[in-house]
């Protein structure tokens, strides 16, 4: 088993791919499309990808992949509690710090850390926390970064604050990308975007009615722009069941008839929620 993911060592991805698979060969890559693109030349078996953060929400570099860059499937979720510190290089202490490196999601998610322990500190995006800890040790500026305590230990940084997310539950979902979906277990979970060819009202609340007539429970809704059109969504959906499940089959069914667009993302274990 090979597993691609949003690299290099000490991410959280990386962390999450070694939950998911903890014999696997593990393939880091540069980027979100790289790890899929992975999967789809036969260089890795699967891609794992941040999807959703309980913080901060969607990652929608991952949604608008979905739609619009691959055809992979949704194989499986999983739900990692993400627990963030402060790192300094050498010599640096947190007041002196002039720049602070991460990813965009993790910044985002120590905002009210960052405004009250390091408000005069440029922020600057790193493609991942564990670049981030690189970025910092190559910074000319007195730098600190955001990444996870085994990043800064992997990458030789000290840790000067731990759990410095702004809430004490955040989690970030992951989704597992492969060449299909998963069988049904008997507690699973569909996932599927669509779009319609007319902005017409109505057309969405027809289009989940189709759901709320068979009772089948709606976890999620989303939308990102269809990078068409000013005002043109996808909306992506996420619903209790396994798309074999008959009464989610003819909620689909009816669904496809209602849209322009229609892309079954997979069907996967669901993994409860705290």
């Amino acid at each position: 088993m090979r597993v691609a993911y949003l690299g290099p060592t000490g991410t959280y991805s990386e962390e999450a791919a070694m939950r998911r698979a903890p014999e696997a060969e593990l393939v880091p890559r540069p980027g979100i499309s790289a790890a899929v693109a992975a999967v789809e030349e036969g260089k890795a078996d699967e891609a794992i990808l941040p999807i959703e953060n309980s913080l901060e929400g969607a990652v929608t570099q991952t949604l608008d992949l979905l739609v619009h860059s691959t055809r992979l499937s949704i194989l499986a979720e999983l739900v990692l509690p993400v627990h963030h510190c402060l790192a300094l290089g050498t010599g640096v202490r947190r007041e002196n710090a002039q720049v602070v490196y991460s990813h965009p999601q993790a910044l985002a998610q120590c905002r009210s850390y960052l405004e009250r322990r390091l408000p005069s500190a440029v922020r600057v995006a790193s493609l991942s926390t564990a670049d981030a800890v690189r970025d910092l040790l190559a910074s000319a500026r007195p730098a600190a970064a955001i990444s996870s305590e085994r990043a800064a230990a992997h990458y030789g940084a000290r840790v000067s604050a731990r759990r410095i997310e702004d809430a004490p539950g955040n989690e970030t979902r992951f989704v597992v990308l492969a060449p299909r979906d998963a069988p049904p277990t008997g507690d699973d979970r569909t996932s599927v975007c669509f779009d319609f060819s007319e902005d017409r009202a109505g057309s969405l609340h027809g289009a989940l009615g189709e759901f709320a007539e068979r009772g089948i429970n709606l976890m999620k809704i989303e939308s990102r722009p269809d990078k068409k059109s000013l005002g043109r969504y996808f909306f992506f959906v996420d619903v209790d069941g396994h798309r074999t499940d008959p009464e989610l089959r003819a909620a689909l069914d009816g669904l496809r008839a209602r849209v322009s667009v229609f892309r079954m993302l997979g069907s996967y274990p669901h993994v409860p929620r705290r």
